[in-house]
């Protein structure tokens, strides 16, 4: 294997989820740490993209055009060979999938660094093993990718992630939608596109939202178009005013808006990273998913789970057909949660 040019430029091969490319942050810090002259490019479908827009130190957003679960080989060959004039000297590649090596496979990128799965070792020049994938947190797994040795250390922290300000004012995005100013703001993000295993119930958000508008929050619902129907359906319960969102903002106006917030409640997702890595006061839900493989990395987060034999299962829909991780989690214990985040001293966001 050819060493790479420590000043030519690197290629992060970067996922398709929100929360991944936000937890990708910390290894952009930590590739910038090692390698200050190597300017770092991120490759990624347009789901995502628009985050690593907010990755300090990602000179160039590239769109992959190719969404979740689609093949597209001959594409994403097309797409590799349009960059060997880029002259990558690194490729690292953060999904597991064997079609998401192809392009800098084509690209002809000297030294190629991804985890070895799906038979894709053939297109790697440095293959790594994944054995702590089920164990290890997601961050420390994406920054053990840039380190020489590849391991996974608990005893060294990787840095947490870390989002630009968006630059667009939340101001400006509350004009344009006409939303109400001047009161304290809690966010819910009820959304998971993973599936229903990692929602808390609509009806519980709904009188959340109850006992948040009580004690003077204004309410705002975030989520894409696909969580129109769960945010529509929080509502129409919550019997208070509600500001619903989804699908009204792009992923960099809900980014702003989130910065904005005093507080955030979400379920583990792409928005809760968003808002943590931009440091807003959290409380996160989790259901079929881990705390300890995807935990809120705010200053200031409580997570809200529960300690039962089946959880986490990392099914998408409850195996069960209960879904007792989140029915057994009640409004008033997370409202708690709410209030003990803000009590904790972090100054009060204005747009």
């Amino acid at each position: 294997m050819r060493a790479p040019d420590l000043t030519s430029p690197i290629l992060i091969v970067g996922p398709s989820w929100v929360g991944d490319m936000v937890m990708a942050s910390s290894l952009v810090a930590v590739l910038r740490q090692r390698y200050p002259n190597r300017p770092i490019d991120m490759l990624a479908p347009p789901s995502a993209l628009p985050i690593a827009t907010l990755i300090e130190g990602v000179r160039d957003a590239i769109p992959s055009e190719f969404g979740h679960g689609e093949l597209g080989l001959t594409g994403r060959w097309k797409l590799g060979r349009s960059l060997r004039p880029k002259g990558y000297g690194t490729a690292i590649i953060l999904p597991r999938a064997f079609k998401a090596a192809v392009a800098p496979f084509a690209a002809g990128i000297p030294e190629r660094i991804g985890y070895a799965a799906e038979g894709r070792s053939i297109l790697l020049t440095r293959p790594r093993r994944d054995s702590e994938r089920k164990t290890a947190r997601t961050i420390d797994r994406f920054v053990a990718l840039g380190r020489d040795d590849g391991a996974i250390s608990s005893a060294e922290r990787s840095p947490r992630p870390l989002l630009n300000a968006p630059p667009i004012a939340a101001a400006a995005i509350e004009q344009k939608l006409g939303l109400v100013t001047g009161r304290p703001v809690v966010s819910l993000a009820p959304g998971a596109e993973y599936g229903p295993a990692k929602r808390w119930p609509a009806a519980k958000f709904a009188a959340l939202a109850r006992l948040a508008s009580d004690a003077g929050f204004g309410v705002r619902l975030f989520g894409g178009p696909k969580d129109r129907d769960i945010t529509a359906e929080i509502a129409a319960k919550a019997g208070v005013p509600v500001e619903d969102l989804a699908g009204r903002t792009s992923l960099i106006e809900a980014a702003a808006l989130l910065a904005a917030s005093d507080v955030v409640v979400s379920n583990d997702s792409g928005l809760m990273h968003v808002a943590g890595a931009l440091d807003r006061p959290l409380v996160v839900l989790y259901g079929s998913s881990s705390e300890k493989m995807t935990p809120p990395t705010a200053p200031l987060a409580e997570v809200v789970s529960l300690d039962l034999s089946c959880r986490p299962c990392f099914q998408r829909t409850c195996p069960l057909g209960t879904l007792a991780c989140f029915e057994g989690i009640a409004p008033d214990t997370v409202f708690a949660a709410m209030q003990r985040v803000l009590a904790a001293g972090h100054p009060v966001a204005h747009a």
